[in-house]
């Protein structure tokens, strides 16, 4: 996508890599939006913004509230004529009790943002995206937590939420229209006032917001940083394979129960 003159509407944006992002994006002539609840924190994000030149403009709201959301957008709307890209990037980290002992209170109030949030953000702005037909973009930060665990206990809650937000990512790349570009942000150990773990060996966050926005430019779908995250895939998935391989071998005709193949001949028998 070419973002000059373009409005980037960032949720989550006054810190860490939301404003890392407006950064990158407002450096090429972007115009930014950012939306949170702490609107001191907004203030002098847009303050940094505008001192390198850049159009910047807050929001002060909660993803949570679907109500917030759609006032957002109407905001973008009024303000700079349209929202023509969304960055669902809201999120916090929640407890770290286990599984079975966290509260399910705290777990669900983890979800309303992690999960919901970017739900919010997908359908407010999807459906003014869809039903104007003009170039738009949909973003979503997601975790190296999205594709495997990256703290082995006491992150089940957030790592299930990230776990949730690929596959709500995963279907809507095959729902949305042609004009509406998507892309899965994939942060791995990036220094932010999200992440518990402080060391010099996370990655700075506006080198990460730079790896991530030439990618953006690009036109990629999953946006990611950190190449150590293979290995763990790797190992995530050699587990699974062997376990097919063992109890459950491909065999001639296993097609026929595959989901995806089904539908397609459906589809091909309903035009014929």
């Amino acid at each position: 996508m070419d973002f000059a003159g373009k409005t980037a509407v960032i949720t989550g944006g006054a810190t860490g890599i939301g404003l890392a992002l407006a950064k990158q994006m407002g450096r090429v002539d972007a115009r930014i939006i950012l939306f949170e609840p702490r609107e001191n924190r907004l203030q002098e994000a847009v303050a940094a913004l505008v001192g390198e030149g850049i159009d910047a403009k807050y929001f002060v709201g909660d993803v949570t509230s679907a109500e917030q959301v759609e006032a957002l957008a109407d905001f973008a709307w009024a303000e700079n004529g349209r929202g023509d890209i969304i960055i669902n990037n809201a999120g916090i980290s929640g407890g770290r009790s286990s599984v079975i002992d966290m509260d399910v209170a705290e777990a669900r109030a983890l979800y309303d943002v992690n999960f919901f949030g970017v739900w919010n953000g997908i359908s407010t702005f999807g459906k003014r995206f869809k039903a104007d037909g003009e170039p738009s973009a949909i973003y979503t930060t997601g975790s190296e937590n999205s594709l495997f665990n990256a703290l082995p206990k006491t992150g089940g809650a957030y790592v299930s939420s990230k776990h949730a937000v690929l596959g709500l990512m995963d279907v809507l790349r095959r729902e949305a229209p042609d004009n509406i570009e998507l892309g899965l942000i994939i942060p791995g150990w990036v220094k932010s006032e999200l992440s518990q773990l402080q060391a010099d060996e996370a990655m700075d966050t506006d080198v990460f917001a730079s790896t991530i926005f030439k990618q953006m430019q690009a036109g990629e779908y999953y946006l990611v940083s950190h190449p150590y995250n293979v290995v763990r895939m790797e190992e995530r998935w050699a587990e699974v394979y062997g376990a097919f391989k063992k109890y459950a071998p491909r065999h001639e005709g296993d097609e026929a129960g595959d989901v995806q193949l089904w539908v397609e001949r459906m589809r091909v028998a309903r035009k014929g």
